[in-house]
């Protein structure tokens, strides 16, 4: 943010009324233009353990722009059967109708609908007193605006910005009162307040025309079971942020639509995903209304989607403008011999920066705090000031930072930063100390005010921090080769009164370590090899330097890998494990000519059914779509295209390092040996 972007903020926000708000533009307008311009600093690989290569060959690795488009990042999950997850279809086909008849329903439809504004207005009749409550409060344009929506589905967003919550929050219950809930309102990141039909009487309206019996929909999907399973196509959107409009459309609580993982929003993705208690017929009725995804595959399941529908991940990503790092040698040659060691030897399966977060400083850090149950340095670190977060964020950080006023921060804080957002509401609910600052207390009850995905997050990460400085430690000490103390896993059976009570042939995976006489009879390869995140119910490795490595970069933050049990329950890791050495399957790689970012080198699912449809429609049979396009053999780029299969929880970004220099001041070029 620039200086005078700052002060302009700290000028929008004076309002003479209100002496909290002439404190807030002071604290902006205190920000020197003085204070020189510092790069945008991020969070490095080498900052979260992640160091080694796999590959040290004699080629060249390459350069190029990762997720240019978001259709250079496609991703389709893997069944446990082996089978790559397709947008095959768009939901049941219903029979369709004429020209004539379509016409028809829609002229009833408008007919019933201007005949329920006219009902609604005649039922509605506001007085002369609400009127003027109103108009005092939103301005005399805004009031007539809002009283000529009634019967209507529009919406508006009103003129005036609310600062103050509790004027706010005074015209959000006004609203729904004088209106009798015909309305639903919601504040924008500007303080201006969005008003619309409510969407729970729309719903009841959908349930009319769109109930378990609606007309025409032929399907062989058997009787209704509770859970309905669908493929999820998704373009430029997260997972959450498709789960949150699904849920919303259908009326249903979000934790009803389940899904195996979450997937990046910069990029095409199909994924498994289910819901609860909804019926097919009118789920398929979706598609009209939903923008950036699609669904369909519909089946009934009596179980929920979960971690066991995904087996791994199909990964097709389009590397523009790819060159040899080494102008002596050709893209063709650089990429060849780096690829075959993927899929032969493999890459260390680290965890990849996502895990770490985006901001200028790391999730891992937040953990360490929680876990010595430091809140107060934990929430600190959340709401700090950082070269890199979101933007939208900065005057609220800066706030924070200079008079430690939750109310004033909270009233900059966008929505959409959560963490930080529910940390700053529980704090402004809190009495400080004597010397004006919260407690620990007060710190940890705002951090359990954090939603619980994100809060378990930071635990999590930091587990996720000491595995990669592990695994890098175990690269540089035994390269890739098995030595005693090596943990494997095996599948034992559990039988009477043998670990577990009451249990008879049940099957449990545990680890083993390696010893002398399985590496002299080749039992065991790297690909075999675990290790643990730290917890207390793993088993670490026998191998004393690997397991002194544990010890050592966890005590130089406080904390002890054999003390992982805290009295706060979902901050006491029970710890997994996780293999070293991961291996990129089915791998293709092609080589794309192009001219501009704007060329289509691969198609998405979507725009393939879409050909497909199209070609039926025709009257064209057995024709196949090619996913993989040909380019402009003329163009003047080239583009590397990557065709890989990998496990689940496996990051692409940590395969495509082996190839990638994404930066050489980071990486220094080619990696040196061990």
């Amino acid at each position: 943010m620039t200086s005078e972007t700052t002060l302009k903020r700290g000028f929008d926000s004076l309002d003479n009324g209100d002496a909290k708000r002439s404190k807030i533009s002071s604290v902006l307008l205190n920000e020197t233009s003085s204070r020189p311009a510092q790069p945008k600093i991020g969070i490095k690989e080498s900052d979260v353990g992640i160091t080694e290569y796999v590959y040290h060959g004699s080629g060249s690795r390459i350069t190029g722009i990762l997720k240019q488009r978001y259709t250079d990042f496609q991703v389709n999950e893997i069944a446990p059967d082996g089978k790559v997850i397709h947008l095959e279809d768009l939901g049941i086909d219903t029979p369709k109708k004429s020209e004539e008849e379509k016409d028809k329903e829609k002229k009833e439809r408008k007919e019933r609908q201007e005949e329920k504004r006219k009902e609604d207005k005649q039922e509605f009749d506001i007085s002369e007193q609400d009127k003027n409550v109103l108009t005092e409060l939103l301005g005399k344009d805004d009031t007539e605006k809002l009283i000529s929506m009634v019967g209507t589905r529009n919406k508006m967003e009103t003129t005036k910005s609310y600062p103050d919550k509790m004027e706010r929050t005074k015209v959000h219950k006004l609203i729904r009162k004088i209106f009798d809930n015909s309305f639903e309102t919601a504040t924008t990141e500007d303080d201006k307040i969005i008003v619309g039909a409510n969407s729970f009487r729309n719903h009841e309206k959908r349930e009319n025309t769109h109930g378990n019996n609606a007309p025409g929909l032929i399907h062989n999907l058997g009787p209704r079971k509770t859970f309905l399973w669908f493929n999820m196509y998704k373009q430029n959107k997260e997972t959450m942020e498709v789960a949150n409009i699904l849920a919303k459309i259908m009326g249903i609580p979000v934790k009803h639509v389940k899904y195996a993982g979450t997937k990046d929003r910069r990029g095409v993705t199909v994924q498994k995903a289910s819901l609860e208690n909804v019926p097919v017929e009118r789920a398929n009725s979706l598609n009209r209304i939903l923008r950036g995804c699609q669904i369909g595959g519909f089946e009934y399941s009596d179980t929920p989607v979960n971690l066991a529908a995904l087996a791994g991940n199909e990964f097709i990503i389009t590397l523009r403008d790819a060159k040899s790092i080494d102008s002596s040698i050709t893209l063709e040659e650089a990429v060849s011999s780096i690829v075959k060691s993927l899929s032969t030897i493999g890459f260390v399966n680290y965890y990849g920066m996502q895990r770490f977060g985006t901001f200028s400083v790391s999730t891992h850090e937040v953990g360490k705090e929680i876990l010595n149950g430091n809140w107060k340095a934990a929430g600190e670190l959340i709401l700090s000031e950082q070269e890199i977060v979101v933007p939208s964020s900065r005057d609220a950080r800066h706030i924070w930072k200079q008079t430690r006023d939750a109310n004033m921060a909270l009233k900059k804080m966008p929505r959409k930063c959560s963490a930080e957002f529910s940390l700053l509401s529980r704090l402004d609910r809190s009495e400080k100390e004597d010397d004006g600052e919260y407690s620990s207390g007060a710190y940890f009850n705002a951090i359990m005010g954090i939603p619980r995905n994100l809060r378990i997050m930071y635990g999590h990460s930091y587990q996720s921090y000491v595995w990669n400085v592990v695994a890098s430690r175990r690269v540089q000490l035994f390269g890739y080769t098995v030595v005693p103390g090596d943990l494997v896993l095996i599948n034992k059976k559990v039988q009477d009164g043998d670990m577990v009570e009451d249990v008879k042939n049940e099957t449990v995976t545990t680890a083993l370590a390696v010893t002398e006489d399985d590496i002299k009879a080749d039992k065991y390869t790297i690909h075999d090899i675990v290790l643990p995140t730290p917890g207390y119910d793993v088993v670490y490795p026998e191998n004393e330097e690997l397991r002194n490595s544990y010890v050592e970069v966890m005590k130089k933050d406080g904390l002890d890998p054999f003390n992982m049990s805290r009295r706060v329950r979902e901050f006491s890791l029970p710890g997994t494990y996780r293999k070293v050495i991961a291996r990129a399957g089915n791998l293709e790689y092609y080589i794309r000519k192009y001219d501009t970012f704007t060329d289509e080198l691969v198609r998405t699912d979507l725009e393939i059914l879409n050909l497909l449809k199209k070609a039926t429609e025709e009257g064209k049979k057995d024709i196949s779509v090619d996913r993989i396009l040909p380019g402009d053999p003329n163009g003047d780029k080239s583009a590397l295209i990557i065709k890989m299969q990998l496990p689940s929880s496996t990051y692409a970004t940590m395969a495509l390092r082996e190839l990638i220099v994404e930066d050489t001041s980071i990486h220094g070029g080619v990696p040196k040996k061990n």
